[in-house]
């Protein structure tokens, strides 16, 4: 094999390789995701002193509730006013749960460092 048909399968195969990894990265890959919320987490932690315990237990909630939250972003066939009416409801839910594990005063830092941190998305930005 001369080296330009080298070069060209090499090439197919970076193509090839970084198709499936964007696939299986909007896919929503578990462990992936499961990671960052856990390095999610471990920052929280950090910043807000709180316990191992806390910590387990934020872990705990989001993973029951991220499932729910990841199904109504993902219907296409509600309107968005309605997938944002039902993630405030599960999101206050959420809330509840972990004010009942935490205390009113470590949720209310808990509420505010995740608004404060929560990343950022790109969208279509209006002009004036």
């Amino acid at each position: 094999m001369n080296l330009s048909k080298k070069m060209i399968a090499c090439a197919g195969l970076v193509i090839a390789l970084f198709t499936v990894t964007s696939a299986s990265a909007q896919r929503g890959d578990t462990a992936a995701m499961r990671q960052r919320q856990e390095q999610q987490v471990a920052k929280m932690k950090d910043d807000l002193k709180l316990t191992q315990a806390q910590a387990d237990s934020l872990n705990a909630i989001n993973r029951d509730y991220n499932p729910k939250m990841r199904e109504i972003f993902s219907d296409q066939s509600m309107s968005q006013d309605d997938r944002r009416a039902k993630m405030m409801a599960i999101r206050q839910e959420q809330m509840k749960r972990i004010e009942a594990a935490l205390g009113a005063e470590t949720a209310k830092k808990v509420q505010d460092w995740m608004q404060a941190n929560r990343p950022q998305r790109g969208g279509g930005g209006g002009g004036n």
